[in-house]
């Protein structure tokens, strides 16, 4: 009867602490306990320098909160972060200008960033002329 009795109340730990990891496992999938659904989020601001880790603060109403994030160091800092571009090829070089042209399509504005709908972007022409060279095989032996 005593064996009985210590499987019955092992079986009854079990049964509770599993509910509990549950329980507990609902509760990080809610969002801070906030019940407001309209944010307003601001920028990506980095720790140090102009990229890398950092922070960007949100308000709703009387709340406010803080989330982490990240400016890649390689960015083009001009469009900001939050805004996703889908770029064309590069154009022909300007003999006036000596630069290249291309644009780039919003493709997506990351919380509710102010994002312009076409952006363009210019860069220096190589000053190299590439040439294919092919390399010649098998020299044959006289």
């Amino acid at each position: 009867m005593q064996v009985r009795g210590f499987l019955l109340l092992l079986a009854l730990i079990l049964v509770t602490a599993a509910s509990e990891a549950g329980k507990n496992k609902k509760e990080k999938t809610k969002k801070d306990g906030s019940k407001c659904e309209d944010w307003s989020w601001g920028p990506c601001v980095p720790n140090s320098k102009d990229c890398g880790l950092g922070y960007r603060e949100g308000t709703c109403k009387d709340e406010s909160k803080k989330l982490k994030c990240k400016i890649p160091c390689n960015w083009k800092k001009k469009f900001g972060a939050d805004c996703k571009y889908k770029f064309e090829s590069w154009g022909g070089c300007s003999a006036q200008t000596g630069l290249k042209t291309r644009s780039g399509i919003l493709k997506k504005a990351l919380y509710n960033a102010q994002c312009e709908e076409t952006v363009y972007v210019t860069k220096p022409c190589s000053s190299k002329i590439k040439l294919k060279s092919k390399a010649k095989k098998g020299k044959g032996k006289d």
